[in-house]
């Protein structure tokens, strides 16, 4: 049992335009169920709009007032204009990180090309958002103010360098911890299997300390997929408020 194999990209519906291939695969599939289920969250749960909400309304309007405080607290009160943004990508890879967990789906955010298009999106997005605000004045943010003129050859390109990196962190850090944790699932559900079908009624008792540990591993794991979802969407926050604000 490849413990890696979870992650195989299959294609489901060949796709060939001008010799790319661009076939419709699990990975696709699973990007549209997440989308799916959070339109069914957040239309069909909110459709009723009661005065006592029910279970979907109530999740729904927690998602949104847990990422109304996060963009007011993290990136001020000026960027609440993109909150639709910010909400749009903790959503998605929230529902990407959860669905992963349930067996036999993909969890498409453990690949680093998903979380490289999410992060560019963003890093995109936050560099427009400034340039169109702050003009060639954002270009003043590489250079630290107060710091003196003479060592602009040395902070200018470190500052650069840093700002670029962004996407790169951002990306390896939540396709890092999705994969590594799936990993680590499927590595020590192998061994209870294992000690159970090779030992017999010992191996059945003695499997009970792994299925013990598995359990717990799923937990933190449920634990790890929100932390990433939200680690990933504070980062988007204060990037936006660096692009407003330029420090």
């Amino acid at each position: 049992m490849d413990p890696l194999h979870q992650f195989q990209i299959n294609p489901i519906l060949q796709i060939i335009i001008g010799g790319f291939d661009v076939s419709f695969s699990n990975s696709a599939l699973f990007m549209v169920i997440a989308v799916g289920l959070i339109y069914a969250l957040l239309v069909h749960g909110m459709k009723g709009r009661a005065l006592v909400p029910g279970r979907l309304q109530s999740l729904a309007e927690m998602f949104y007032e847990f990422v109304a405080n996060m963009v007011r607290e993290n990136a001020g009160h000026d960027a609440r204009p993109y909150f639709p943004f910010v909400f749009s990508v903790f959503m998605f890879v929230l529902f990407g990180n959860m669905i992963g967990m349930i067996p036999y789906t993909f969890t498409f955010t453990s690949h680093i090309i998903v979380t490289f298009a999410l992060a560019a999106t963003v890093f995109v997005f936050v560099t427009i958002l400034a340039l169109v605000k702050h003009g060639l004045h954002f270009f003043t943010f590489f250079m630290p103010h107060g710091a003196p003129i003479a060592l602009a050859p040395i902070l200018i390109p470190i500052e650069v360098i840093s700002y670029l990196m962004r996407p790169v962190s951002l990306s390896i850090r939540l396709f890092a911890n999705m994969m590594a944790g799936h990993t680590m699932l499927k590595v020590f559900a192998g061994f209870t299997v294992l000690m159970i079908s090779g030992l017999g009624a010992v191996g059945f008792l003695a499997g009970l300390v792994p299925v013990a540990i598995n359990i717990a591993l799923t937990g933190f794991e449920f634990l790890v997929a929100f932390l990433q979802a939200y680690v990933f969407t504070i980062l988007t926050c204060l990037y936006i408020r660096d692009a407003l604000e330029l420090h």
